[in-house]
């Protein structure tokens, strides 16, 4: 099928029921929480602070360094660059290294205030069709810029990492209708050096230089 419909997401925050107040509670945590969990806490951001470039560190390291007054682990939380993971199990395990390193290291005596636990998470998104369908480069272009920062969103990271398809759904429909060479160059855009909005200007540049 030529045709690509664009669809946008709706998220519901879900408390799992799991906290932590030390490095030791939340390894155990990162044992045991859903894949669903692994993405909210570290893609969240993209979303939220979609205006910003670079982006702020995942969620387990911004803990460990306001709440649990640990540099060392939270500067090593913040090195995991979380673009060069292609499923959620890998990414899982980077981080249950670090932190597992870090409390054979260090023990697990520090422990954050009260009431300010880290709260294990995850998103339950609703997937919705929009009424923007396209068959040629050309339409792409043209619906790209009216398209919402979700609906990009969803199609650039949730299709890649949350949904194991290995690559974007954009470099996907442009393999299958015949255009291999735009399809490698979308597929190996980092999403995460860019704004969404800064996203969305390149990916208008690349697909008009094929179309």
């Amino acid at each position: 099928m030529n045709e690509f419909r664009f669809y946008s997401k709706l998220d519901l925050t879900v408390l799992l029921g799991r906290r932590a107040k030390n490095s030791r509670q939340l390894l155990e945590g990162l044992r045991h929480v859903p894949d669903a969990s692994i993405y909210f806490h570290t893609h969240k951001f993209l979303l939220q602070y979609h205006y910003v470039t670079p982006v702020p560190p995942n969620d387990f390291a911004q803990w460990a360094l306001l709440s649990l007054n640990d540099d060392l682990l939270g500067e090593r939380l913040s090195s995991i660059d979380v673009v060069q993971y292609g499923n959620l199990g890998d990414l899982r395990a980077s981080i249950m290294k670090v932190v597992e390193e870090h409390v054979e290291a260090n023990g697990s005596r520090r422990e954050c205030p009260p009431g300010e636990e880290f709260h294990f998470m995850a998103s339950q998104a609703f997937i919705v069709p929009t009424p923007i369908v396209v068959h040629t480069l050309q339409e792409f272009a043209a619906h790209l810029e009216h398209v919402s920062l979700n609906s990009l969103y969803h199609h650039m990271f949730d299709a890649r990492l949350r949904l194991g398809r290995g690559e974007n759904d954009f470099s996907a429909w442009f393999r299958g209708i015949g255009k291999p060479e735009l399809a490698e160059e979308v597929k190996k855009l980092d999403p995460y050096l860019h704004t969404l909005e800064g996203l969305r200007k390149r990916l208008a540049v690349l697909v008009r230089r094929y179309a």
